[in-house]
């Protein structure tokens, strides 16, 4: 079928390899692309004269996909759509993995007090040391390892640059001197629509030791000005704080520097934290809230909507007092960011905000972040190698400014759907939306 459609079109081999894709988008999502070839017949886009024309419907079959097949079948009621069965497949379960952990260690820290006081928190893991972190982050040798060992981890110095400027693809919340920072790569979740998997070879968590390093280069900038820095982006902060203790070392050094704000990104729904971290209100913790369909086809392995927001309630109950007698509720905000689009896509977040309106005060809220999803052209690329299967990341997004992102249609209604909810329970709220 890609041969005689790739014909019908007159394509060139880079159209034919975007026809293919097209189709393992078509295959993955359950959509019968025979029924979108015979909208475009029956449209008279096909067959095609010329090159030319064959662009104008591949991009025309570009659109069409874009859009659940109920939305189609209201413009084409008799034409076509006769095998739909929707626009999402279901998540596979959990990768199971072996117990007990293998820890490889760069040789020249494998003397680190760092190093031993985080494998000493290890249930006697099986110890290998390495020359250089990324000499087993390739994604074959990676796969290997994880067969053998079941859960890895990585301890490695982190060298060069240690700060980097916010992305453009990342909300500043209206900051000017807006940065984040890595202190550990890789996750101990599995989100499909990760940014990291096409970032990385590989996903095993790397923890890096010299985290006053980081301080130090975090010391310099705010001689020249306030910083606004994101500490959680390469991995969930909170999931991993068992082992690295670095988010109380994070609002440690943040009550320290007044010029300082930093937030912390988790999906962790762990309640036993609040109590153990100094309260400071220049450090934010974001929640990522998500439908619990979301949640079980794309970010598996992480706790479902309850349990995030009886994390957020705890930790707004509890008033901390700080070493040095100050006190307060920890600051949150609540980020509906990325909205990923699936059939019925309205009613589901709205079942979702009704069930964080009845739970959380939302006027305690500090503010919140909407957004759908978008990665940059470079990230999504890898991800379709690996992920040859998912309908998330073979849907045929539009790239805009080097970003793949959902069509502006579609981006629109549903960010400017959440935002309106989020108005009428909290008038005058302060909410951000990624442009």
């Amino acid at each position: 079928m890609i041969e005689f459609f790739s014909k019908e079109i007159h394509a060139s081999a880079a159209m034919e390899n975007r026809v293919r894709q097209l189709f393992a988008y078509a295959e993955t999502a359950g959509r019968n692309i025979s029924d979108y070839i015979e909208i475009l017949r029956n449209e008279g886009k096909i067959p095609c004269r010329d090159k030319r024309e064959g662009k104008a419907a591949l991009d025309r079959l570009c659109e069409l996909l874009q859009y659940d097949p109920e939305e189609i079948r209201k413009e084409y009621p008799e034409e076509g759509f006769t095998n739909l069965h929707g626009s999402c497949t279901e998540a596979g379960t959990l990768k199971k993995r072996s117990p007990g952990f293998r820890l490889y260690i760069e040789e020249d820290i494998r003397d680190s007090a760092e190093v031993y006081r985080i494998a000493k928190r290890l249930n006697s893991p099986e110890v290998t040391y390495i020359r250089h972190y990324k000499d087993i982050l390739t994604k074959s040798l990676s796969e290997e390892i994880k067969k053998k060992a079941g859960k890895c981890i990585v301890l490695a110095d982190k060298s060069g640059r240690l700060l980097y400027e916010g992305a453009p693809v990342c909300q500043d919340f209206g900051n000017s001197h807006f940065y984040y920072t890595s202190c550990v790569m890789n996750c101990l979740y599995d989100c499909e629509y990760c940014y990291l998997k096409g970032m990385y070879p590989a996903d095993i968590p790397v923890i890096f030791i010299n985290l006053d390093d980081i301080f130090a280069e975090v010391e310099k900038l705010l001689d020249s000005f306030p910083v606004y820095l994101c500490v959680s982006y390469d991995t969930d902060l909170m999931a991993m704080e068992d082992l690295t203790g670095y988010v109380r070392r994070w609002c440690e050094f943040t009550k320290k520097h007044e010029d300082l704000t930093i937030e912390i990104r988790t999906k962790c729904s762990r309640t036993d934290l609040w109590k153990d971290i100094e309260w400071c209100d220049r450090v934010i913790f974001a929640y990522t809230l998500s439908p619990d369909i979301i949640i079980k086809r794309y970010e598996k392995g992480t706790p479902n909507l309850d349990s995030r927001i009886r994390a957020i309630v705890s930790g707004m109950k509890s008033y901390a007092l700080s070493e040095d007698g100050d006190a307060g509720y920890y600051p949150f905000r609540l980020c509906f960011d990325p909205m990923i689009y699936v059939k019925d896509w309205c009613e589901i977040y709205h079942g979702m905000w009704e069930r964080v309106r009845e739970k959380i005060e939302l006027e305690r809220v500090r503010d919140f972040s909407v957004g759908s999803f978008r990665i940059s052209d470079s990230y999504l690329k890898n991800l379709r190698v690996r992920y040859t299967e998912s309908a998330l990341v073979q849907y045929p997004y539009e790239v805009i400014n080097g970003y793949y992102q959902y069509p502006e249609k579609i981006a629109g209604e549903m960010e400017g759907y959440m935002e309106d909810l989020i108005f009428e329970s909290v008038p005058g709220a302060k909410v951000f939306r990624w442009k």
